[in-house]
């Protein structure tokens, strides 16, 4: 089993897992994580993502700043406290997740195109399984799987 995880490590950071097409390899893992949270979760303050993520803050503000630059996330007041600031998704920011889990969703259905529904189903469980059994271990990791994605 060890080996086999080095082994799908290596190759999911060689492919990065980008997906087909244009959106393969166009947004990084810590870019994909945190506009999803955002997304799943909605606007929320530096700290609140960073918790949810299981990452210091330090690390969020300098992982955001890129996507506050490209415009895919806005920084905004915060509705009931206007002097704290929330990071939200940006109309565009939408649109690029979506346009990147679509095509993370083709790769993954052309990897497993000789799989049953029933193999992708157990599949997806055990990974789920595995990777909360790897947050227990190390809790404060990357949190929850996204729900959409499964």
């Amino acid at each position: 089993m060890q080996h086999q995880l080095a082994v799908y490590a290596r190759r999911a950071e060689q492919t990065r897992l980008g997906g087909l097409g244009q959106a393969r390899n166009s947004m990084d893992r810590a870019a994909y994580l945190l506009l999803n949270r955002l997304d799943q979760e909605g606007p929320m303050g530096v700290k609140a993502l960073a918790a949810g993520m299981g990452i210091d803050s330090s690390t969020v503000t300098r992982q955001v700043a890129p996507l506050v630059e490209s415009g895919l996330v806005k920084r905004t007041s915060h509705p009931e406290d206007g002097r704290a600031v929330v990071l939200q998704l940006s109309p565009r920011g939408e649109a690029r997740l979506e346009e990147v889990r679509s095509s993370r969703r083709n790769l993954m259905q052309l990897i497993t195109q000789e799989w049953t529904e029933e193999e992708r189903g157990t599949f997806c469980k055990l990974l789920t399984r595995f990777n909360g059994a790897m947050l227990d271990l190390h809790p404060g990791g990357l949190g929850q799987p996204p729900k959409s994605d499964a």
